[in-house]
């Protein structure tokens, strides 16, 4: 799989499918593209990433992106969407009538929800470290969710905020203090 020190190539293959439909693109607009599908504002910042990469450099590890196992996209969406505030980045199916898998965000966080039964199980647990949980909690009570009501706890080092979904996946959001 192609990863982002691959978009130059990757732009060139987006001209030439543009060229195959006699669309013309100039080769920057290409990597503007390419950027966006990155998830970066535009082709200055991939490209400094890019230059970051060496092939020689000692290991680096990137986010890691949980899957989330899901039965109803319905419900998914109105918990993670309508609820937790995540917007739907990109969708896929392998056809008509065929389990949904999904990327959604909130910021930098990223989740795959999933039909797939071979992805994730269900009653899977995670935490998220983040910033500005107390905000968080205020936006959530504000929604006044007709199945949660999540609290707020303070754990000494920590404040903790834990939603379930609708299918027994478990989410720890966590802020460390200075306590």
């Amino acid at each position: 799989m192609r990863d982002y020190r691959n978009a130059k190539a990757m732009a060139k293959v987006l001209r030439d499918a543009f060229a195959e439909r006699e669309q013309a693109i100039k080769q920057s607009e290409a990597l503007e593209i390419v950027a966006r599908q990155f998830g970066l504002a535009n082709w200055n910042i991939l490209a400094a990433r890019i230059d970051g990469a060496t092939e020689s450099s000692a290991i680096a590890f990137e986010q890691a992106v949980p899957i989330v196992r899901i039965f109803d996209v319905a419900k998914a969406h109105e918990f993670y969407l309508g609820f937790l505030g995540f917007k739907v980045d990109w969708e896929h199916r392998y056809g008509d009538n065929f389990p949904l898998y999904t990327q959604i965000s909130r910021g930098a966080l990223r989740l795959h929800l999933s039909e797939h039964a071979g992805d994730a199980t269900p009653g899977g647990n995670m935490v998220i470290y983040m910033k500005g949980i107390r905000t968080f909690h205020a936006e959530l009570s504000a929604k006044n969710y007709r199945y949660m009501k999540p609290g707020l706890h303070d754990e000494g080092t920590r404040l903790e905020l834990e939603v379930t979904d609708p299918f027994n996946n478990h989410m720890r959001f966590m802020e460390v203090t200075d306590a």
